[in-house]
């Protein structure tokens, strides 16, 4: 069968290839195009557009872009049209995927299943229309998104487990590089334990969030320890280095830098500083203690509206996860140097709240259930395809 699968960032590539491979062992006659990244294209199949080229974010960056944006869609309209696949699979990405799905469903095209759900829980709740009128079926990887869809909504969902957790999982499993070793491939000090940081895979949110970050974290490395950018795979290392230029930071101050290697780092950091989204859950899996930080423009005024329209307690999946409070979250005017370093200090080493978080990983792990999330939903997939034949 033809499988149209359309991803917008970093990770909805990381759980699309995945989904991809299930996919491949219950469809031997699989075929691909899609919209996405490197880890899909490892996969197989037929990379229509890279995600790098449609990732923007925020009301600004959008609105710069919106003539890129719409000429991608109506590009992805036109080869969906022309190739007519089994099914249209659509990851996270709702702005723009969610215009696909009411395009596919008003042309009758094909069925459009969504793996890794929006997250209308959170904001733009209203999308449960679209969702309920252009969706066949909705593939959760969060389960507190059970209740607030069939309770509250009455749309039947099927949760399937998380990626992520599948994704750590099988790293931890084959991965055997010691940290000696980690640290000379990388140029880093054996001798110093790291601080992580994962500033975000969009430049926008690097921008925003890196210099306040290094410089939260520069007291410590005074303390014996060593700063690690987790550098994202969609982000080229000129842009780092034109970013710290832009800073004008000296050599000494600026973090290393590891690129496309998020997990080796994980597996060996002490600590890390975390933009939101994936890559808490990620850190969490990992057992490393972290700091969210999420640094907003104009960030009073966003706490103000933030009651108004966010429509749950926390941001990161973590907290959202375990229904508490497990990881501090230091959001817009919050995200400053003085928090951000004065919370690091607690989940280092001998803080007081490191043991406390560990602790809290545990029980979210707990929920978060067993893994198998892409194979769950890859053969419902194929189940329900090969049903309507």
């Amino acid at each position: 069968m033809k499988y149209f699968l359309i991803a917008g960032e970093a990770s909805g590539d990381l759980h699309a290839a995945h989904l991809m491979k299930a996919l491949k062992a219950r469809d031997a006659e699989a075929q691909f195009r899609f919209y996405g990244g490197d880890e899909m294209l490892r996969q197989g199949g037929t990379l229509l557009c890279h995600y790098k080229n449609l990732a923007y974010m925020g009301f600004i960056p959008v609105l710069l872009h919106l003539r890129t944006i719409l000429r991608g869609m109506a590009q992805c309209k036109q080869q969906i049209s022309e190739w007519r696949p089994d099914c249209v699979i659509l990851v996270d990405y709702p702005g723009f995927n969610l215009k696909i799905a009411k395009f596919v469903k008003a042309h009758a095209i094909c069925p459009v299943y969504y793996y890794i759900s929006p997250k209308i829980w959170a904001w733009k709740e209203h999308r449960i229309k679209d969702i309920r009128a252009n969706i066949d079926r909705l593939f959760s990887i969060l389960p507190f998104e059970i209740d607030f869809f069939e309770k509250k909504h009455g749309y039947p969902i099927s949760y399937v487990g998380n990626p992520t957790a599948d994704e750590v999982a099988a790293f931890k499993t084959s991965y055997t590089e010691s940290f000696a070793d980690f640290c000379a491939k990388n140029r880093l000090d054996a001798k110093r334990p790291i601080i992580a940081l994962l500033a975000g895979s969009r430049k926008q949110e690097i921008t925003d969030n890196l210099r306040k970050m290094c410089e939260a974290a520069l007291p410590y490395v005074k303390k014996g320890y060593q700063l690690v950018l987790a550098g994202a795979p969609s982000v080229a290392m000129d842009f780092y280095a034109k970013e710290f230029q832009r800073l004008g930071w000296e050599a000494q101050l600026q973090p290393a830098i590891v690129q496309s290697q998020t997990y080796p780092l994980l597996s060996h950091a002490t600590a890390a500083l975390v933009t939101s989204g994936t890559a808490t859950l990620e850190t969490a899996l990992f057992r490393v203690p972290q700091v969210v930080c999420y640094y907003i423009a104009m960030g009073k005024v966003v706490n103000v509206l933030r009651r108004w329209f966010l429509k749950v307690k926390y941001i990161s999946l973590v907290n959202l996860v375990a229904n508490e409070e497990v990881v501090p979250e230091l959001v817009a005017d919050a995200m400053n140097v003085d928090n951000v370093s004065r919370h690091l200090q607690r989940i280092l080493p001998g803080g007081d709240e490191r043991a406390k978080q560990l602790a809290g990983y545990e029980r979210m792990a707990e929920i978060l259930g067993e893994p198998g999330a892409p194979q769950h939903a890859a053969q419902e997939i194929v189940e329900r395809l090969q049903s309507a034949r």
